[in-house]
């Protein structure tokens, strides 16, 4: 593997918003040393969980800029650039390569999709134009299109294209990229967590961690050490938590956003077209982490 980013627990950090649906930059500041307090090493800002989608530019490079200043090298850094449209993913990656992101995260074009021989010269027109590494983001259920085998084979040709996030949930799959694709490995979703580092991979992004980042770093710990039974153990604990029972019972960040305004971290609601759930749901939700200790 090559220039290794960061290993272990990385956190797909939501981004917090005022009453007025304006960025709270004040409590990002707060929810960042959270973070590192927790032992997250990897901050993903602007991914699908941080609401990218609805931000505008100036506001995606600002939060990109903030997480930089305010990290402070004490964790890595991976900007969301990505986009359906490859001349303003490659403008985006520049300016945050610029705003001093240690990584860019590039998922699939969605929508329009593309030819895995599309993909190439897609993922390939950023790292061209920019010198830090880059993770390439694979989600079939967001995007519309797998990245294949032989396409991350030929990406990994590429110098600073260096890891993927995978999250199509298929262990067999994973496998192969560990041992065959060239590329650092990341578990793009919590219950593959544990399977995934057992494997191989070289650590997580996680949506969990947003509301116990020291559980989703203890999980990472414990396979390092080759401590998978004990990791398990931990895993099954959040088991429900962490799936369509709690933090995906909605469309993600929704219910992520209501369990940390359940432990009193106002991070206030998504930006439209997302919106809050209903009461019955937060009710579940709640009920969930009352199980698990959290409330």
């Amino acid at each position: 593997m090559q220039n290794t980013i960061y290993t272990g627990s990385g956190v797909a950090l939501v981004t917090p918003m005022n009453a007025d649906g304006s960025i709270n930059y004040p409590l990002m500041a707060d929810l960042i040393d959270r973070q590192i307090k927790g032992g997250t090493k990897g901050l993903i800002i602007c991914g699908t969980t941080g609401e990218a989608s609805t931000m505008s530019h100036k506001e995606h490079i600002e939060c990109i800029r903030f997480a930089v200043e305010k990290t402070a090298k004490r964790a890595a850094v991976v900007a969301g650039t990505g986009s359906n449209d490859t001349a303003y993913m490659v403008e985006l990656s520049v300016e945050a390569e610029k705003a001093g992101a240690d990584m860019l995260l590039l998922m699939s074009p969605y929508y329009n999709k593309t030819s895995q021989r599309g993909l190439v010269k897609h993922f390939g027109a950023v790292a061209d134009r920019v010198k830090i590494p880059i993770m390439l983001y694979n989600i079939v259920s967001r995007t519309g299109i797998r990245i294949e085998l032989h396409t991350f084979k030929t990406l990994a040709e590429y110098p600073n294209i260096t890891a993927v996030k995978e999250s199509g949930g298929d262990v067999a799959y994973i496998s192969t990229l560990i041992n065959e694709s060239g590329l650092d490995v990341y578990s793009g979703d919590d219950y593959m967590n544990v399977p995934s580092l057992a494997l191989g991979a070289v650590g997580t992004v996680s949506v969990m961690a947003n509301v116990i980042p020291e559980a989703a770093s203890k999980i990472c710990e414990l396979c390092a050490e080759n401590n998978v039974l004990e990791a398990g153990r931990l895993n099954q604990k959040y088991a429900r938590f962490m799936g369509s029972e709690g933090l995906f019972m909605d469309v993600s960040p929704i219910p992520v956003k209501h369990a940390m305004r359940l432990l009193g971290i106002d991070v206030g609601s998504a930006r439209l077209p997302l919106c809050d759930m209903e009461e019955a749901s937060i009710e579940k939700l709640r009920a969930e982490m009352v199980k698990i200790g959290l409330l």
